[in-house]
């Protein structure tokens, strides 16, 4: 089971995944790579999206597949973008309108109602039938700034001011956004599991 099809064609999400869990005896290959598509998200959660895009990438492949759905929740939008997130300036809109479309919709919001936060599910599935995926989740808390701020990252994350470090999340190491994010958190969630199976598989 060493062997894991990731269940994304975002080239920023395949390098955090590779950083964090590069480590751990594990060879991911991309689903674009094996020449499968993109699952459609049909969901209406974050949750029922990445257990799509898990299954999807698993049935095609026959290999065990790893899938997060990720997006950023804005208060004074009532928890939009959300789950559409990467298409909230229409599909197959660029991180730079997808930021320019926020800014614009808060342009006349005040400090105090610019609360937002990053949430990420992982879903890990064994095979594309199985009945008890892992699934595990991060939340980033932050708000939004009023202009783009920093050149690492990607998506979201020149708008997205970290109170914890005083700057953008794209003015952050790489290293220390997987520290805190909402990726990182559902990502250390993901191998606190793994372990533990791993252990009671020895006992």
């Amino acid at each position: 089971m060493n062997r894991i099809v990731l269940a994304s064609g975002n080239a920023g999400k395949l390098r955090e995944f590779q950083q964090m869990l590069g480590g751990a005896d594990i060879e991911f290959v991309t689903q674009r790579s094996l020449g499968v598509s993109d699952a459609d998200e049909t969901g209406l959660s974050f949750v029922e999206n990445a257990i799509l895009k898990a299954r999807h990438a698993s049935a095609l492949t026959g290999l065990p597949a790893l899938a997060d759905d990720s997006g950023i929740e804005v208060d004074a939008l009532r928890g939009q973008p959300g789950i559409y997130s990467a298409r909230y300036a229409g599909v197959g809109a660029t991180d730079q309108q997808n930021n320019d479309k926020l800014l614009a919709a808060l342009a006349n919001v005040p400090i105090e109602r610019r609360g937002a936060r990053f949430q990420c599910v992982i879903v890990f599935m064994r095979h594309a039938e199985d009945p008890m995926p892992f699934i595990s989740q991060g939340t980033w808390e932050g708000r939004i700034l009023y202009a783009s701020s920093g050149a690492n990252g990607f998506g979201y994350d020149p708008l997205f001011f970290v109170p914890t470090h005083g700057c953008a999340s794209a003015e952050l190491e790489p290293a220390i956004k997987n520290s805190i994010s909402h990726r990182g958190q559902a990502l250390r969630q993901l191998l606190a599991s793994w372990n533990a199976v791993r252990n009671r598989a020895h006992l």
